[in-house]
């Protein structure tokens, strides 16, 4: 059964695929209503030694209508999304939400923003 994660930043990168799942994704893009881009630093040596910018974006909520952040919807396997949880930064936790095609789709926010 596949799963869908929305992406809005590094996993949209086919290098970046290639490495965590041996594949190039299968995406199409949607939209996430309700949330906006916040740009933070990343204190997780783990993750930079992946070569990934220090400065990453995260999604904050929104209560502002009109704000949507745009991205990839990406189809992945079971595995695949627990390769996902760690290969984001240690303080990212991954939630559910409706995109704007009313798709339910995994998501990677921040929990402490600085």
């Amino acid at each position: 059964m596949s799963e869908y994660l929305f992406s809005y930043g590094t996993l949209q990168k086919e290098k970046v695929q290639l490495k965590l799942f041996g594949r190039i994704l299968r995406g199409w893009k949607d939209t996430l209503p309700g949330y906006r881009i916040h740009t933070l630093e990343i204190k997780d040596e783990r993750f930079l030694a992946t070569g990934e910018d220090k400065l990453q974006r995260t999604l904050v909520f929104s209560d502002d209508n009109n704000d949507a952040v745009n991205g990839t919807v990406l189809e992945i396997t079971g595995e695949e999304l627990l390769s996902a949880d760690k290969y984001e930064p240690s303080n990212y936790r991954r939630i559910k939400v409706v995109l704007q095609s009313a798709k339910e789709a995994w998501v990677f926010v921040a929990v402490e923003i600085n």
